[in-house]
């Protein structure tokens, strides 16, 4: 009597797993041979034959750091349309990374905007699917955040690796991991602090300066002066959101 209900489990269990088995892993796979191909398109255009040897060696670190955080939030019964559009933008993210080794020229700057303007667009639908199709999930909300972190980081290496800001841009790309490492040592600065528009509007405004900053019209001082306002509104952001936790740390 006891079988049948034990095998209906058993079996159910296997099912739920299953999206796991086959989805996740094939769409990561997906994206980095994705990012790979486009990358060997853009290295013969580029004449620059390394670029898909940098971009397949970040797509595999990128990917196992991807699935090592799928499987700690194994919450999810499939990757989903919304994690799908964010590792777009992720797989992009990996050409901007891999594109750090190329020597700078107005065609480039003009292909760098035009590859993080289409992140930044893609950032908003990947949301808007995850409400709509009610696909939210911590995962999701870990790999944006941590896309929105990495893209603004290589976004500020390219403005100074182009000569349109000095070493101290690179403080915009820094500030999300030294928040991080701050939690380390100050447990109450890894607190869950509460949504907020502002933090996503500010977001937005960093990295719309430094695609500002990149592009070949906008030239020293401008850029840095553009690049400056976008690093002010970043770190006026954290200000408030560390204000805060102090303050309900004390509590």
């Amino acid at each position: 009597m006891t079988a049948r209900p034990t095998v209906e489990i058993e079996r159910r269990a296997r099912a739920k797993v299953q999206p796991w088995s086959l989805g996740a892993p094939i769409a990561i796979a997906l994206g980095c041979a994705a990012a790979v191909g486009a990358a060997a398109l853009l290295g013969a255009s580029l004449d620059d034959r390394a670029l898909v040897v940098r971009a397949a060696a970040i797509a595999a670190v990128g990917g196992a750091m991807l699935a090592w955080l799928w499987l700690r939030h194994r919450g999810a019964e499939a990757f989903g349309a919304a994690n799908s559009v964010t590792l777009v933008r992720a797989a992009l993210t990996v050409l901007l990374v891999a594109l750090l080794g190329t020597a700078p020229t107005p065609a480039l700057g003009w292909l760098l905007v035009g590859l993080g303007t289409a992140g930044v667009l893609l950032d908003g639908v990947d949301g808007a699917l995850a409400r709509r199709r009610n696909e939210a999930s911590s995962f999701g909300a870990r790999f944006d955040m941590e896309t929105d972190a990495l893209l603004i980081l290589v976004l500020a290496a390219l403005v100074w690796q182009h000569g349109k800001a000095g070493a101290w841009i690179l403080a915009a790309g820094l500030l999300r991991y030294a928040f991080v490492a701050a939690s380390w040592a100050l447990p109450w600065f890894g607190a869950a602090l509460p949504p907020s528009r502002r933090r996503q509007a500010v977001c937005v405004v960093q990295i719309v300066s430094l695609l500002g900053a990149l592009a070949p019209i906008v030239v020293p001082p401008w850029s840095a002066t553009l690049a400056l306002a976008g690093l002010a509104a970043l770190v006026w952001s954290f200000a408030v959101d560390v204000l805060w936790l102090a303050r309900h740390a004390r509590a």
